[in-house]
């Protein structure tokens, strides 16, 4: 009786043990950083991004935990002395480590990407813009940050990663399930395109229909799973500062006086430039427009004229290039029909915000706004915007008409399409521009690291199962016992 007793009593653990309850526990996957430094024509910004090696579909789920922007101009003005180039980098390097964990700072993959304003001097004085990397590259080195490269993007790039950034933070990729506790696609994808104007150049990107396109004029890309054929199209010296230096050389070329009208700045408004400046610019200086001889200044006066000012802006366009085809934007350049939802961002968003107007405005109020903005003078615009930078003030009014022609005689939005663009800074807590993007393709590049798993017991059944176990022990001595 007491073996029948002890066997029985082995069964029942065995039993017991059995029915414990084994799940498998994820450990929390490890935060991995990066650090992009986005080199503009105007002004250099960092950027610091975190996302989880635990990935999906191969594309890291990526947040913006910093952006610092470096003070100065951008890179591309340092020419004649590069070292104050890398030197320039230094502050916002220093806040990006503050940001990161030291045990991970030197696996940090750390890049610089240099956009439109490099692009102008790499042409100008390839010499120089190779000294200009290298000094950058040279101060990044010294950090203790896994630096990857620092290099020209080319124009398709920066209008294709912008439109990974915008569609990623607006969930069109994919979406976090919060029942599923996993990220999805979502059913009815709302891809938006990209307009992006900088300093020196302008993107547009979207998704056309159907595929009638050559690979020469669209950019692939996979992303969480799936594949996105994109056009994608960069417009160098299209640029807010390089058109108001093109549209400064037309005024200038046309008149035979030392103080030109210029009919965009306000009244009571004006500003003198050297002629050698617009010489020496590569946008300006392969422009047909003759420059006066000699390098002398030349003043020009504001005119206040709205209807002169457009008319101006239009003449930087060459409309004509295109003759009666409806897939071309100007200088002869295809372009598919649009499609979709636009998100307007950098320069676009800053211009569109000074009109003050609210998101989905007719056409026809935005016009009348630009026009009031135009007629007023300098007098008025300085005294009712007393914090707004008095260099950029006046500019406002050839912007605003340089957008509209832009996008409407070039891109050839319309009076109803014109309610599918958006102008944002930011979505979210992140800001909207083509680092995002890029970081985020590039962790395809990282291997995906396998969350680590470990076999544990569910701490209610053990204990049970234990207690269980103890009561069936003192039972079984009992019993043989008596």
């Amino acid at each position: 009786s007491a073996i029948v007793g002890a066997l029985v009593t082995l069964s029942i653990i065995a039993l017991v043990l059995s029915l414990v309850k084994v799940e498998d526990v994820t450990l929390p996957p490890t935060i991995k950083y990066g650090l992009v430094f986005d080199a503009g024509s105007s002004h250099t910004s960092l950027f610091v991004y975190e996302w989880d090696s635990d990935k999906a579909n191969d594309t890291g789920v990526v947040s913006q935990t910093l952006s610092c922007d470096v003070q100065g101009q951008g890179i591309s003005s340092y020419a004649s002395d590069p070292p104050k180039a890398g030197d320039s980098l230094r502050e916002c390097l220093d806040k990006a480590l503050k940001a990161v964990p030291a045990a991970k700072q030197r696996d940090v993959p750390a890049y610089l990407g240099a956009t439109a304003g490099m692009r102008l001097l790499r042409e100008q004085d390839p010499s120089a813009a190779d000294q200009v990397l290298a000094e950058v590259a040279k101060t990044m080195q010294e950090y203790p940050v896994a630096f990857k490269g620092a290099r020209i993007l080319t124009g398709e790039e920066e209008g294709a990663y912008g439109w990974i950034t915008i569609n990623y933070l607006l969930d069109s990729f994919t979406k976090f399930s919060p029942k599923a506790h996993m990220w999805l696609r979502p059913e009815a994808t709302n891809i938006f395109g990209a307009l992006d104007l900088g300093g020196a150049s302008t993107q547009i990107s979207f998704v056309p229909e159907g595929s009638g396109m050559s690979w020469n004029e669209s950019s692939r890309f996979t992303l969480y799973g799936y594949n996105y054929n994109i056009y994608t199209h960069s417009y160098l010296c299209y640029g807010q500062n390089e058109m108001l230096k093109r549209l400064a050389q037309e005024l200038i070329a046309s008149s035979p006086s030392t103080r030109v009208p210029h009919p965009c700045y306000p009244k009571g408004y004006s500003e003198t430039v050297r002629l050698s400046a617009l010489r020496t610019s590569p946008c300006t200086g392969r422009s047909d427009p003759a420059l006066p001889l000699g390098d002398s200044n030349v003043t020009l006066e504001g005119r206040g004229d709205a209807g002169g000012c457009l008319a101006a802006v239009r003449k930087l366009f060459n409309f004509s290039a295109c003759g009666q085809s409806p897939d071309c934007t100007f200088d002869g350049v295809f372009q598919p029909p649009l499609r979709g939802q636009f998100i307007a961002f950098s320069a676009f968003y800053y211009n569109f915000k000074f009109l003050n107007l609210t998101e989905g405005q007719p056409l026809a109020v935005v016009r009348e706004a630009i026009e009031q903005l135009c007629t007023r003078s300098w007098e008025d615009l300085s005294s009712s915007y007393p914090k707004e930078n008095p260099k950029r003030l006046p500019k406002y009014c050839a912007n605003t008409n340089y957008i509209l022609t832009l996008l409407l005689d070039a891109y050839k939005f319309n009076e109803t399409s014109w309610n599918n663009i958006f102008f944002q800074r930011k979505a979210g807590s992140a800001d909207i521009g083509w680092t995002l993007g890029y970081m985020l393709n590039l962790t395809n590049m990282i291997p995906a690291k396998a969350p680590a798993r470990v076999k544990g017991h569910v701490p209610s059944l053990w204990a049970a199962a234990v207690t269980f176990i103890i009561l069936t022990l003192v039972l079984g001595f009992a019993a043989l016992l008596l």
